[in-house]
């Protein structure tokens, strides 16, 4: 990656989050990221679970340098990016790093500045945050011009889901905010479980979120993260595969920074008699 400044920043950041862990966030962060690759898109992730990143470990990759020496000076950002499937550009975190838990204000003026670049050079910079609402994460979900929230159907992970939407609209009460509901068992699960959020934050928040679509409960999930490869290149035909490219074509869809946001995403029908709508690549609705 060219680090130089003059560029002007041109790719969508896109923060994905979680409020509880064990949802499956970083596998979608992957998955998203390969199937965003795959349509021919120029993808980046920064691994942002600061001091316990895992993106480069559920990749099979080895990261000799982290964001630790960037931030710290020490190194460039051309040589702590690594190469994953599809050719993304991933900048890991660092394992185990006591120092990154707690960023200075100069640090985070630094890693914005790392992120604007980064995102300049790339149609796509997916930032996975921690799981939780630390002080950490929510100054990246304000960076991020979009943020996406991965829940599951258990009533912990919705609950978590929404203290993640009361916190961020506080903070930023125009931040758009997606919603992406992982290993529902069909369409209707997760339009429940997506109704349950919206109304929630509707009536108590006075703000809406857009549901982007759910991702189906696939057995083949746990054997790609054992292969350490995205499901979308190891099992292409899954039932999550498929899901995880609905989704994607469903977020490029978005508009360039600085445009009106997601245009192919749709409420769920009220009645919970219809699904989602497909992505634009026509795979089957009951996927996302």
């Amino acid at each position: 990656m060219n680090t130089s400044t003059t560029e002007t920043p041109r790719g969508s950041i896109i923060a994905i989050t979680s409020g509880k862990g064990g949802v499956g966030k970083t596998n979608v962060v992957i998955n998203l990221a390969t199937a965003l690759a795959r349509l021919g898109h120029r993808v980046g992730i920064l691994d942002a679970d600061f001091g316990l990143g895992n993106i480069d470990v559920m990749l099979g990759l080895t990261a000799p340098f982290h964001l630790g020496h960037l931030l710290a000076g020490e190194r460039d950002l051309e040589e702590i990016v690594v190469e994953g499937p599809m050719g993304i550009r991933i900048i890991p975190a660092g394992t185990g790093i006591r120092a990154l838990t707690a960023l200075t204000p100069e640090q985070w003026k630094r890693l914005e500045a790392i992120i604007r670049r980064a995102s300049s050079m790339l149609d796509f910079l997916l930032i996975d945050t921690a799981a939780g609402i630390s002080d950490n994460v929510v100054e990246l979900l304000l960076i991020a011009e979009r943020v996406v929230v991965i829940t599951s159907l258990e009533p912990t992970a919705v609950v978590d889901a929404y203290a993640v939407v009361k916190i961020l609209t506080a903070a930023d009460p125009k931040k758009e905010i997606g919603l992406v509901i992982n290993a529902s068992r069909d369409a209707d699960e997760a339009a429940l479980a997506f109704r349950q959020l919206e109304i929630a934050s509707s009536r108590f928040l006075s703000r809406g979120l857009k549901y982007l679509g759910f991702v189906v409960q696939d057995p083949a999930v746990r054997e790609s993260v054992l292969a350490q490869r995205p499901i979308v290149d190891h099992l292409p035909q899954s039932p999550a595969s498929r899901c995880f490219r609905i989704l994607a074509s469903r977020i490029s869809g978005t508009a360039p920074a600085g445009g009106t946001g997601l245009r192919l995403a749709r409420r769920p029908d009220t009645s919970l008699d219809a699904p989602p709508d497909a992505g634009s690549d026509g795979e089957p609705p009951q996927c996302a």
